[in-house]
Formats: C-alpha cells, sequence, structure tokens
C-alpha cells in the first residue's frame, strides 16, 4: 500500500513549496519570490513521530482567469486532491485574508477531504495568533500559525494532519523503486513522453520552452517491479542560463541525474 498523501494548496506566492520543503527536511521544490514557480505537482517524503506520510506540492490556485498556465495548474492541483487523504491549505499570515483565499477556501468545501489551514509566515509566537485569527472566518476549523522558513509551529501542524491519515504497512511501502530520469534539452517532449508512459497528465504539456520547472517524480508499476520516474527541466549550455529560475531548473536536473 502506498504511503498516506496531504496536498498541500493555496493561492500563488504563500509559501507552498518552502513549506513542503520543511516538512521534507530537504530543499527539494524549487522556491522563488516569483508566482508561478511551481506548476505541476511535485511529491516529497515526510516522517514524523514514527509515521510517514507522502505530501503533493501544488502551482498557485486563480480562478477566473484562464490566461498561460493558470488552467493546467488548477488541473495538476485537482489531480493531486483526487489522490489525497487530506488537504493543507495555506494562507499568508502578513497579507491577511484576500479575496484568492475565500475563493480556494469555497473551492475546496465543495470537495470530500478534511483541511487544515497553515497560516504561514507568522515568525513572532503572539503576533502569530492574531495573524491566524483572522482566518477562523474562513469556516474551515483552527488556523494553525506556523513560519515555513523557521520551522515554528511545523509540528503543531503535522499533530493536526495526521489524524486524518490511514495506517498503513510501513514494510510493504518501504521498497525502493527504480529510478530513471527523463532529460533533454527544452521543447523536445520530455514531458510528453512521461505522460505517455503513465497513461496520464501528469505534466503540463505546452510548446512553450521552459514549461518544466522543478523534477517531477511519478512512480509507475511495471511487471511486478516499480519505478520513479522524473521529469526534469530542459538543459542548455551554462553561458546561455542566467541566474534565476532557469538556472535553478537545471540544477534540478542534474541532481535527478545524479540519484538516477
Amino acid at each position: 500500500m502506498a504511503l498516506p498523501l496531504v496536498a498541500v494548496v493555496g493561492r500563488p506566492n504563500v509559501g507552498k513549496s518552502t513549506l513542503v520543503n520543511r516538512l521534507a527536511g530537504v530543499r527539494s521544490a524549487i522556491v522563488h519570490d516569483e508566482p508561478g514557480i511551481t506548476r505541476d505537482r511535485l511529491y516529497q517524503e515526510v516522517e514524523w513521530n514514527g509515521r510517514r506520510l507522502q505530501v503533493v506540492d501544488t502551482g498557485g490556485l486563480v480562478f477566473g482567469d484562464d490566461s498561460e498556465f493558470l488552467p493546467h495548474i488548477r488541473q495538476q492541483a485537482m489531480a493531486a486532491m483526487a489522490e489525497a487523504h487530506a488537504v493543507i491549505f495555506v494562507v499568508d499570515g502578513r497579507e491577511g485574508l484576500t479575496p484568492a483565499d475565500r475563493e480556494v477556501a469555497d473551492w475546496l468545501r465543495k470537495q470530500p477531504l478534511p483541511v487544515v489551514v497553515a497560516v504561514n509566515k507568522c515568525e513572532s509566537g503572539q503576533l502569530g495568533l492574531a495573524q491566524a485569527a483572522a482566518f477562523w472566518e474562513l469556516g474551515l476549523g483552527e488556523p494553525i500559525p506556523c513560519s515555513a522558513i523557521h520551522g515554528n509551529g511545523v509540528a503543531e501542524l503535522l499533530e493536526a494532519v495526521l489524524p486524518h491519515l490511514p495506517e498503513v504497512d510501513e514494510a510493504a511501502a518501504a521498497a525502493d523503486p527504480i529510478a530513471v530520469a527523463i532529460v533533454g534539452r527544452p521543447n523536445v517532449g520530455k514531458s510528453s513522453l512521461l505522460n505517455c508512459l503513465v497513461g496520464s497528465q501528469r505534466a503540463i504539456v505546452s510548446p512553450i520552452a521552459g514549461t518544466t520547472r522543478d523534477a517531477i517524480d511519478t512512480l509507475v508499476e511495471w511487471e511486478g517491479q516499480s519505478y520513479r520516474l522524473i521529469d526534469t527541466a530542459g538543459i542548455r549550455k551554462k553561458n546561455r542560463v542566467e541566474y534565476g529560475v532557469e538556472f535553478f531548473s537545471i540544477n534540478r536536473a542534474f541532481k535527478a541525474i545524479q540519484r538516477s
């Protein structure tokens, strides 16, 4: 049986990827102060108090706007929700409750999943409680103040999530799959190949070079053997790459090769 899965959702730029990295204890998802960095769904394993689970990072949800990649990002988030046992809804405590948060909350109420509200960017204890209090208005239960950067409140967040997850046979879930990286230059069809092998829309595909930014892990089974297929960002020569999102994306691609 696979590990229980928790989907991490929210509007753009609230710190979802930073929180996923904190929960997993690694810096796997690309974090950059720009909306839309995460597009596909990205899985990480988490261990807490003897329990193992997976969290899936998703792109920032924006409703009522079908420009560029936004419909694809919503589709990926919905696919993550279809697999998940629970949801962590991330909001920004510094910015407070926004209309975009309300839209995501309205959508989550229609889903048949338990929701835990994580009020991120609450670095101060007392101030964090005050910042979190504004999110009671969403009607999704107790908002938990936390800081993905500093780790404050993350233990409390996990303790709130665990009761919603099924127990699993740890031995059955522990077998390591064979890792296979899919690499190449931009726009040669790596994500299309991944989707074909998996048999579903696992990665966003578009004619725009650079659509894939993070390394996307997907578990498949073939003739009794488990495989981890890793889609990667297109690799270009160093002298053509500026420091920024593409630089980090290519670094993730090389790390995917190393763990394959």
